[in-house]
């Protein structure tokens, strides 16, 4: 069995039949989702998705937060909202997210993204939540996301979590196992050919990665072009094979224990 850790397959919006979608995972053997919100909307629909759509041959389950592209308005309003989301849906919901920093657009200020970063940090904490960041560096690459990202991760005593969609170097990569952290592959790695991230792909301990899809987004090889869904997890898993040269076998295997430990599914 395989398990999607990250995908919006929830969403009104997304561009697939969703039942379809559900039966065609099952034919794959990715039998867990989890359903990542970006912002309030998402994040109720993740839950509600969650809720509707669990089988026992499929099980799904919602993370909730607000993405850095969305957190402008963000208020302690929302705040109270998204804990009370998790009250009252604790057996659907396993982790916060998706949130963090993103330098590359920064459609919100960078000051206002710190903020609502920090306090969703502090709600992961307050309900024993691991989180499912988004960390995007500038277009240069200057490093100043993680200038930020780190002293704030490090004032947060025992957080738990994965950096989704991880396309940066191997000191980043070092840092980020140096505290514990997952680190998220999907399609990425089967068309972004860069050097710094082939190695990444290469040297990330197996113990310590997680598979995902971000579908409908970042869809594989060969699928290059379609929208993306959790019945692609296994061409992700074949590539991983090819370059690491551990069997698919053994990546399943082990990439599937990873997420129930970290998500408790």
């Amino acid at each position: 069995m395989l398990i999607d850790t990250h995908c919006h397959i929830h969403e009104s919006d997304f561009p697939l039949d969703q039942r379809q979608t559900l039966a065609a995972s099952a034919t794959a053997d990715v039998r867990k989702l989890i359903c990542v919100g970006t912002n309030m909307q998402s994040s109720r629909e993740a839950v509600s998705f969650a809720k509707d759509f669990s089988v026992p041959e499929m099980q799904i389950f919602a993370a909730i937060g607000v993405h850095p592209h969305d957190s402008k308005d963000f208020s302690a309003k929302d705040l109270s909202e998204l804990k009370k989301l998790i009250e009252e849906n604790r057996q659907q919901i396993v982790a916060v997210g998706e949130i963090g920093l993103d330098y590359y657009y920064e459609f919100t200020p960078r000051a206002k993204q710190i903020e609502a970063f920090e306090m969703q940090l502090q709600l992961a904490i307050d309900h024993a939540l691991p989180v499912s960041f988004h960390v995007r560096d500038d277009k240069e690459m200057t490093g100043e996301v993680w200038q930020d990202f780190w002293p704030i991760i490090d004032n947060f005593s025992g957080i738990k979590g994965v950096l989704h969609s991880f396309t940066d170097t191997l000191e980043q990569m070092d840092q980020a196992l140096k505290r514990g952290l997952y680190i998220g592959v999907n399609g990425i790695a089967t068309f972004n050919k860069k050097e710094y991230l082939i190695e990444v792909h290469k040297n990330l301990p197996l113990d310590r990665m997680l598979l995902e899809t971000d579908a409908p987004f970042l869809a594989p090889v060969p699928f290059r072009g379609q929208k993306n869904q959790p019945s692609f997890i296994p061409k992700i898993v074949e590539f991983l094979n090819n370059l690491r040269g551990e069997s698919f076998q053994e990546i399943a295997e082990q990439t599937t224990k990873n997420a129930e430990e970290l998500f408790s599914i």
